[in-house]
Order: structure tokens, then sequence, then C-alpha cells
């Protein structure tokens, strides 16, 4: 006689699936802890924004690097960036994610300092990051006021920091702007300071030559926090382009989905990648990069690759 065999019983069959998730989470943030993190990628676009007959302008979009100490991974992927040789390097802020860290991000920079750059900071280059409830992304759009460092105990030493971009011919674009000749285009750029601490004071845009307006140009904006109140004001502004990071790309996204949250009023859809802005009848693009790094107290991404961008810039049609 053939002996029957029972059944699992529904307890062992909801154990069993427990223990299965917790696994496959278990493998989900350890893949994101020690392989995504550290799996470097380049995001190449195109944009036909230059002066008609214009020769194609290489642009290094670089942001969210958030170093600490002993990021050798990150570090030597830095430097070998400057192997692309772009025409003009733009890093939208958010440095660093230890006071001690200035020195080795500096070294890490310096090859790319040999080429024309800008920069504006971020929350992260005036305090280091704190223990959050990661639950809190999901209640809304953050927003630290300004002057509140209670929950940015550590503050950074932002003039070292800045001081060495400045060493190396980087150009400050906190709440200022500037006009740079660049492979014989005029490069119009205003930059702010970090929305994300309410810090942003616009600048307009260079002014100073007779007739300037109707000389070829192009006009950059750059901001850390893509808040929608900045890419309003820029497009209404004229900008050509502008260059934001702070998302993180959403840093833990659902594949086929994407990302979860933005960590500022922007729509998640938009968290990363190339898009047009829309604002009073006039659209500019806008590329958000997903970062380089990750905050100290949440060290993982998930399909979420940290990237910077080479975006190339061409004639307009």
């Amino acid at each position: 006689m053939q002996q029957q065999h029972a059944a699992p019983s529904r307890i062992a069959q909801l154990g069993a699936a427990a223990g299965l998730a917790v696994a496959a989470g278990a493998g989900a943030v350890a893949y994101g802890a020690f392989i995504e993190r550290h799996w470097f990628a380049l995001r190449e676009e195109s944009l036909a924004i230059l002066p008609s007959g214009s020769a194609p302008f290489t642009v290094l979009h670089l942001s969210d690097i958030h170093l600490s100490l002993g990021q050798h991974k990150k570090t030597d992927w830095l430097r070998g960036l400057a192997a692309l040789a772009p025409d003009l390097v733009v890093n939208t802020g958010d440095n660093l994610s230890h006071p001690k860290a200035i020195a080795p991000l500096l070294d890490a920079l310096g090859p790319l300092m040999d080429f024309p750059g800008v920069f504006v900071p971020g929350s992260n280059d005036y305090f280091a990051p704190t223990f959050k409830n990661p639950f809190t992304y999901f209640t809304g759009p953050s927003k630290v006021p300004a002057g509140d460092i209670k929950r940015r105990p550590v503050e950074l030493d932002t003039e070292a920091l800045h001081a060495g971009f400045g060493a190396g011919g980087w150009v400050n674009l906190t709440n200022r702007a500037q006009s740079i000749p660049l492979k014989g285009i005029r490069f119009d750029f205003s930059g702010v300071d970090d929305p994300h601490l309410n810090r942003e004071r616009y600048a307009g845009w260079p002014r100073g030559a007779v007739g300037q307006d109707s000389a070829p140009h192009v006009k950059i904006a750059v901001a850390h926090a893509p808040y929608q109140r900045v890419l309003d004001h820029f497009t209404a502004d004229g900008a050509d382009l502008i260059l934001a990071g702070h998302t993180h790309g959403g840093q833990v996204c659902l594949p086929g989905y994407g990302a979860l949250v933005s960590n500022c009023d922007l729509p998640t859809w938009r968290a990363k990648g190339l898009n047009d802005w829309q604002a009073k009848g006039r659209t500019t693009p806008v590329n958000v990069s997903a970062g380089i790094g990750t905050s100290r107290t949440a060290p993982f991404r998930f399909a979420c690759r940290p990237e910077a961008v080479i975006l190339t810039l061409t004639a307009k049609p």
C-alpha cells in the first residue's frame, strides 16, 4: 500500500514564505550596500542648444559625491573621469559625508580641476549628515529652515572646501552670476545656494557688455536641489539648460516603476535623467543627476546606480 504524505500545514507554508521574504530582503540590502553603491556609471546625453555653427561641447555633471573616509573605489573612479577631457565640469553640491573628507575629495577631483569648472553647494557641504527616520521621506518634501542647525549639529569647513575648488580654478556660483568664454562660446551662468536649506537668492544673468543679449551665448542655471520654484524661476528667466542633483535618483527604486521619493517637491518620475520643464510659456531641459554617493546613514542603493553625467552640447539645427 502506497504511503500518503500529509500536506504541509498552513502555518508551515506561511513560515516558509516569511523565511524566503526575509532572505530576499537581506539579499537585496546586501546587494545595495556592497555591490550597487560601488557600481559607478556614466550616463551620456546630447542636447542641441549651442549657437548655430558651434562645435560640440562636453559638460561633465557631478553631484552628491558624499565622500567619507576610506572610500577608495569612489575616489579612484573620480580621478579616472579626467580621461573624458570635458570642456566644462559642473558640480552641483553635497560633496561631503565626513568633516575630514575635504582633503581626500580635493585630491580625487584634482585631475578634473585641469578643466574649467563651476560649482554650487548642497546642505552636506555645510553640515555633516545625521540619522533620519527614513519613513519621513514619504511624508512630503523635507526642508530645513535657513539658519536651523539643530538637525545638522556638525558644521563642515565649507570655506576650506570652496577655497580648494577656487584654487583649482573652479568658479563659485553660490547666489552669483558670471560669464565664462569657452571654446569660442560665451556661457552665462546663474547659480543659487541650496534651495533645500531655503538659501537660494537669484542673481539673474551676467550683465555688462553692450548688446550682449543679441550676441551668441548659452544660459546655464545651476542649483543643488531641483525644487519646482527654482525650476520655474530659471525656466521663466530664459535658461537654456538647468543642472541639479540632490534626489539621488530616489536611491532605492522599484524595478519597472522607479523612484519612490525625490526628497523635494519634484515628481518622482523626474528624480533622475534629462527632462523638459515648462513655466510661463517657456521650456527648458533639466538634467537631474542620480548622484555618485549615498548618505553615511543610508549606505546603499537599489535599482539606481551611482552616476556622473556627460552631456554633449551641439549646435541648434
